[in-house]
């Protein structure tokens, strides 16, 4: 793209400056540089994932699906897993976006979610993928939490996710959407589809866990859809 902005020197920027004008070259300068950031970030044609989850890289992939993006695992790129040092989803997630994004040179989107269970104070929350230690694994994650919810008769729990998407790793205005999924812990596991807690996330009003839904349904109605359609959102009010 060819710069619109005329060299201040070459029109005499002193004269400018007397006459007021400038004012109206600053305004154009920055309408300028807005409509380039937006410009590029249109542009887009790869997107890293910050995630080596392979259950959100497939279900990030198929939401994403509609916007014709490539959608990268940051594996291929080599990029290590970025620490989570934080108490809270929202800052984990936004570490690991620009992690991916200051070692790719790509845009980058991150998930950080978990489920949240009410009689544990929102726990296992940002532990939730290692709830049971190192290394990671679903079924000892569920086996632990059936053990620590044994003896108790509210099972009220929601899944929480929030999606943090940078345009450059230093991005100061990131796009975030956020959404919950509420449901109940189940005494057993069912279901043979999904990731996580979804064998013992039950939905209610479904009469099913979240492993029993087909994974159409599921992304059209999961925290991570929810929040997906909402970043979605975000963009087409950032387009227009």
């Amino acid at each position: 793209m060819y710069n619109i902005i005329p060299d201040l020197d070459l029109i005499g920027f002193g004269k400018l400056q007397k006459s007021g004008k400038i004012i109206f070259l600053l305004l154009v300068y920055s309408a300028y540089s807005a409509s380039s950031a937006v410009n590029k970030f249109l542009s887009m044609k790869k997107l890293v994932i910050a995630s080596n989850n392979p259950g959100k890289l497939r279900e990030i992939k198929e939401l994403l699906a509609p916007l014709k993006i490539e959608v990268v695992p940051q594996s291929s790129f080599n990029i290590p897993e970025a620490d989570e040092p934080h108490a809270n989803f929202m800052e984990n997630a936004l570490n690991k976006a620009r992690h991916a994004s200051r070692c790719s040179g790509l845009p980058a989107l991150a998930d950080d979610s978990g489920i949240c269970v009410d009689v544990l104070n929102g726990g296992p929350g940002v532990l939730s993928a290692r709830y049971a230690g190192e290394p990671k694994s679903d079924e000892r994650n569920n086996l632990k939490l059936l053990q620590v919810l044994h003896s108790t008769t509210d099972r009220k729990a929601h899944y929480y996710c929030v999606l943090v998407l940078v345009r450059h790793a230093d991005d100061p205005q990131p796009l975030i959407a956020e959404a919950q999924w509420q449901g109940e812990i189940l005494h057993e596991p069912r279901g043979n589809n999904g990731f996580g807690y979804d064998p013992l996330f039950y939905l209610p009003q479904l009469g099913k866990t979240a492993a029993e839904l087909p994974p159409e349904m599921k992304n059209q109605i999961s925290h991570r859809g929810k929040a997906l359609a909402l970043l979605a959102q975000k963009l087409r009010e950032e387009i227009n």
